[in-house]
């Protein structure tokens, strides 16, 4: 792995989280980037009131081409939807990413280590706390609920 060129693209999620703070109602903002290589195929931030969430948006714009990709993600994926959909662990394996670097936990009963389990299981490649320094501060509030 190009160690440098992850730490550009999880910069380049994080800042779209950063953009996106303070208008995701009760979700936190995340940012998404999905890359082959240094080719950014999509990004996303989650939108405004809280949905869609940035994976299921960054997916959409990616299509087929998300295939064997990697997806740089600031908040673990969530495991679990309060509207029944897939989750975004579901749809990032269901598109076939081949790996997924995530910079923070998420301590939400809907995530909290279930969403990296769910990618394991499914034979995504994953890689976890990476850069969490610096996209932890954009948790700080969200973690205070749980």
């Amino acid at each position: 792995m190009d160690r440098a060129l992850d730490e550009r693209l999880m910069r380049r999620a994080i800042g779209l989280a950063r953009a996106a703070l303070g208008t995701t109602g009760d979700n936190p903002a995340v940012g998404c980037v999905i890359a082959r290589g240094e080719m950014v195929l999509a990004e996303a931030a989650t939108a405004p009131g809280g949905r869609p969430h940035a994976e299921e948006q960054a997916l959409a714009i990616a299509g087929e081409a998300a295939r064997a990709a990697a997806a740089y993600v600031t908040l673990e994926p969530c495991a679990e939807r309060s509207s029944r959909a897939l989750s975004c662990a579901q749809l990032l394996a269901a598109a076939g990413i081949a790996r997924v670097v995530v910079a923070a936990a998420d301590p939400s009963p809907k995530a909290s280590a279930r969403g990296d389990e769910s990618l394991r299981k499914a034979g995504v490649s994953l890689e976890t706390g990476f850069l969490a320094d610096e996209a932890d501060p954009l948790y700080a509030e969200y973690r205070n609920r749980f």
